[in-house]
């Protein structure tokens, strides 16, 4: 009997948030709107989003002992998240400087702060938490060694789900763990190098598979998602059309949904095509965990309307394009 549902394992962050007409080009100067603070970072935003579809969560991260420490606390005890996994102090909380656009889109730029100080003994210090947890999930705002030993620590039958932001090169231990390893175009094509990323999300998927996890996702925006699993079943998910307004924190909305449902017994595609809903929430509302959905939101009379079925990869192919406004979204 599992205490959890969902562990995650990452980041907290502060965000500092400016409306732009247009994003900078080098040496360039434009004017914003008034900042404004959101509780973020890739790990309290999964914690949260879990949280408020009904999932019983936990984090392990770090924050500093500062104001945007309290502001995050605060934001995930509000969501229902256990914070006795939180620990405080080792440098300033983690920052995020976001800029966003009229279409949606957004750049970042994060300060690790105190994520940087998230340790490997940290980790096996939360034994408990994570041998208490059906599912655990990670990202890579916090030390690379640190995630090894979330893999390491995994207890029997638990599943490990990985979204590599920002993405960096991964020990064959960490990926032979994931189920799934979960990443967009850009992330693919890293990971993938120059050799290996061409094609479309098919053939990444199957290059991604064959350095070794379980199951891997593609989140393709307007094209919505693909799934691929080492037994060689791949589906398209198709992709929930809304009006964007902010997509910050919107890929971490995917990765909580998908692993709690994965956690509750859901296929992969169906995991992915629930995920994909809450997503589509999540774009159309400012901010990052401010914009994630409720269970309630979710029902067929809510705001992201019922899901779509997913589809063998053979019925649905067609050409990438970005997420903009008025934009279908699939994670």
């Amino acid at each position: 009997m599992y205490d959890y549902d969902l562990l995650v394992v990452g980041s907290a962050n502060a965000d500092l948030v400016i409306g732009v007409e247009r994003r900078p080009g080098a040496g360039e100067t434009v004017l914003g709107s008034d900042l404004v603070v959101h509780p973020g970072g890739k790990g309290a935003n999964q914690a949260v989003a879990a949280a408020r579809l009904g999932a019983r969560t936990a984090l392990l991260a770090r924050v500093g002992d500062d104001g945007h420490g309290r502001l995050l606390l605060g934001s995930l005890r509000a969501a229902g998240v256990d914070t006795s996994g939180v620990l405080t102090g080792g440098a300033p909380t983690g920052v995020a400087l976001i800029t966003v656009d009229p279409s949606g889109d957004n750049s970042i730029v994060v300060s690790p702060g105190a994520n940087g100080r998230l340790a490997p003994e940290d980790v096996r210090a939360a034994g408990g938490l994570l041998r208490a947890s059906r599912v655990v999930s990670a990202q890579l705002e916090i030390p690379p060694g640190t995630v090894a030993e979330v893999v390491r620590a995994l207890a029997p039958g638990s599943r490990f789900v990985l979204n590599p932001s920002p993405p960096r090169p991964l020990p064959p231990e960490v990926l032979a763990a994931c189920d799934p390893l979960i990443v967009n175009e850009h992330e693919a094509r890293v990971l993938l190098g120059a050799d290996g990323a061409g094609g479309g999300p098919e053939e990444w998927a199957r290059g991604l598979l064959a350095t070794g996890p379980r199951s891997v996702v593609v989140t393709l925006g307007a094209e919505g998602a693909l799934t691929a699993s080492a037994a060689g079943e791949v589906h398209r998910i198709p992709a929930v059309r809304v009006d964007a307004v902010d997509t910050t924190g919107a890929g971490d909305a995917f990765t909580a949904a998908l692993a709690w449902r994965l956690g509750a017994g859901d296929p992969l595609p169906v995991a992915a095509a629930h995920a994909a809903r809450v997503g589509a929430v999540a774009v159309t509302r400012a901010g990052a965990q401010a914009s994630y959905p409720t269970a309630a939101e979710l029902e067929p009379d809510g705001a992201a309307g019922p899901a779509a079925p997913a589809r063998p990869v053979a019925a649905h192919r067609g050409a990438l394009s970005g997420v903009r406004s008025e934009r279908a979204y699939g994670g």
